[in-house]
């Protein structure tokens, strides 16, 4: 109980007892009413006291609560950021194993690819002679149509491919870089700057932005001479 209040009520404690003192002595008591009064006062001060003691009970308790949800927060704070790191490294491992399981069927695809793009090259002109044009126009309408099934074909694989985010890398025209392709040749062109790729002879494909199959290229080499050595 606080001081000041156990103080009042000690004061009106002797107070009383005072009075009784001078009821003893003749001297005129205090009215039912002052009486009563002083007995809600006195009532009053009690029910303050006890409400404080269980305002300060309450804030103990509350404070011991919050206290242990702080150490709950930590703790979930904790395990959220393990999860996380734990939930990364199953992600980092299942691409790797995705990669590793896919990428030898991915370059067979690649490979039924080239030969049906080598197919649908167009073969060197021959002038044929009179009485062979009407055996090789029958034989024409016959290759037109196999080769449209090709393309049809090689339309499939390519969107197969797309789906999968597998996209051809871009190299011609380029200079060469030995990160995306092997340099399988060199030719002498004056048109063409030192180490810019003029051919490629089969493509190299990236698959999520990381390469799949290195493209092999030819790529264009300035011819030295004599004069131009130091």
């Amino acid at each position: 109980m606080d001081e000041t209040i156990r103080e009042k009520l000690l004061s009106r404690f002797v107070a009383y007892l005072d009075g009784l003192d001078h009821d003893e002595s003749g001297e005129v008591p205090a009215t039912a009413e002052e009486t009563r009064e002083e007995a809600d006062l006195f009532s009053v001060f009690v029910e303050l006291a006890g409400l404080r003691n269980e305002v300060r009970t309450q804030s103990r308790l509350v404070k011991e609560a919050l206290e242990q949800f702080r150490g709950v927060f930590d703790t979930l704070q904790a395990s959220h950021a393990t999860l996380e790191q734990e939930l990364k490294r199953a992600r980092a491992e299942a691409h790797d194993r995705e990669r590793t399981l896919l990428k030898p069927l991915l370059l067979d695809i690649i490979d039924v690819r080239d030969r049906l793009s080598a197919g649908l090259k167009p073969a060197v002109a021959v002038s044929p002679r009179w009485y062979e044009r009407l055996r090789l126009k029958t034989k024409r309408e016959a290759k037109e149509a196999w080769q449209e099934g090709m393309r049809m074909t090689l339309r499939r694989i390519d969107k197969l491919l797309a789906d999968r985010r597998i996209v051809a890398t871009e190299t011609v025209g380029r200079p060469f870089d030995p990160r995306l392709a092997a340099a399988v040749a060199t030719i002498e062109d004056p048109a063409v700057a030192d180490g810019i790729v003029v051919e490629e002879v089969r493509p190299g494909f990236l698959w999520q932005s990381e390469l799949l199959r290195p493209a092999e290229v030819i790529v264009a080499k300035r011819a030295i001479r004599i004069g131009d050595r130091t």
